[in-house]
């Protein structure tokens, strides 16, 4: 039986990708239901080449054209990001894809796991923000939740079948764009070098995160909660090469490590269909064309994001969800040239200083907590 997907975010990189696994596997997918933020015109060409049942288009501005654009297909056209969450919980569905980026992934990933639907997850967001609340619910649910992150998605593959204690998760790290650069240089960097990404072809959010280490301390946030393991027992190791996504030490000193090439359709592929794997005959990996995988201590001085996520991680409650709306909002100045690349993390810890801190949040203290970081970082940036 073929398996309904919802895909949120389907003009993005993971979406974009998802849409290749589904093509390729035709007798294994139905593509259901496509939302975008903006890009309107290409969602509608992924309307028309799969034959979607429904579109949702979160900037309400786009609705129009995209209405029109589709005026000839029996496609559903809706608009607003309410509407993103309703479609991610209704419908025909059984699979959600959230490729969401940022805070916005958090409702479609409630609204998915109420209703019992498998969740293959992209937007580290809604656990970042919100992991303790979400993964609960999934429990209470018995709703799966199977990560696409690569680094997630290595652990989880190596976790397969294991019944014995685990010693740590050990997730590497490409260094980002300047991971040659020495902290002095980092002052005067372009945003065209920062989305420069020496291995992976990503969105311009994630890539700038991963300049900074943000997006690898909200990895080791992410995957505290999918694998309850404390945070003194998850390291992070960097590796260049980004061949090794990420490895788990059992307690008898053996370690299991997911290898592979930077390529994202591998984790997605693994997620829509564990527990079985995709045939993908064009993918192979040849030891020879890597003869040396290189590891080494991350310069924690040169990326202070990474211990401050640590930090937020042992704090629990609302801080990380502070970082991560201030860190939004920097991104964001930064991508648009209102703020200079050390100013992002410069926000974040302006924010978490300032922002008032609840342990135990409910659903609407993370929203109050979420606007309230993105006040305190327009307000540390003059926007």
């Amino acid at each position: 039986m073929k398996q309904k997907l919802c895909i949120l975010g389907s003009t993005g990189s993971i979406g974009v990708q998802t849409l290749d696994i589904a093509r390729e596997n035709p007798d294994r997918f139905e593509v259901r239901v496509l939302t975008a933020h903006r890009q309107w015109e290409r969602l509608a060409e992924q309307a028309r080449a799969f034959d979607v049942d429904t579109v949702v288009i979160a900037d309400e501005q786009y609705y129009t054209p995209l209405k029109e654009a589709l005026s000839d297909t029996d496609t559903k056209v809706y608009a607003g990001e309410d509407a993103v969450a309703q479609v991610a919980g209704g419908g025909d569905t059984d699979v959600v894809v959230n490729a969401l980026v940022g805070y916005a992934g958090l409702a479609p990933t409630v609204a998915t796991i109420e209703k019992r639907k498998k969740l293959a997850l992209a937007n580290k967001e809604s656990l970042v923000v919100g992991g303790e609340r979400v993964m609960a619910l999934a429990r209470e649910k018995q709703a799966p939740i199977i990560p696409i992150d690569s680094e997630h998605s290595a652990i989880f593959q190596c976790l397969v079948g294991e019944r014995s204690p685990l010693r740590r998760l050990i997730i590497t790290c490409s260094g980002g764009s300047f991971r040659n650069l020495k902290a002095e240089e980092l002052a005067h960097v372009t945003v065209e070098q920062a989305l420069r990404h020496p291995q992976w072809d990503m969105g311009a959010k994630i890539t700038i995160d991963s300049s900074t280490l943000v997006n690898k301390g909200f990895e080791v946030i992410e995957a505290h909660w999918l694998f309850d393991v404390p945070a003194e027992q998850i390291s992070v190791i960097q590796h260049p090469q980004s061949i090794i996504h990420s490895m788990v030490e059992f307690d008898d000193g053996a370690i299991k490590a997911q290898l592979g090439t930077p390529d994202m359709r591998m984790p997605i592929s693994y997620a829509l269909l564990f527990p079985e794997r995709a045939h993908r005959p064009t993918e192979r990996f040849n030891f020879l064309n890597h003869p040396e995988l290189t590891f080494s201590e991350v310069d924690r001085a040169k990326y202070p994001a990474l211990d401050i996520a640590y930090d937020c991680l042992r704090r629990k409650g609302t801080a990380a969800c502070v970082m991560n709306g201030s860190n939004e909002v920097a991104v964001s100045a930064f991508l648009t040239g209102r703020c200079a690349w050390l100013d992002i993390v410069r926000t974040i810890e302006y924010a978490l200083t300032k922002a008032d801190f609840k342990l135990n949040p409910t659903w609407e203290d993370y929203a109050a907590s979420n606007l309230e970081a993105r006040r305190l970082a327009a307000e540390f940036l003059k926007l």
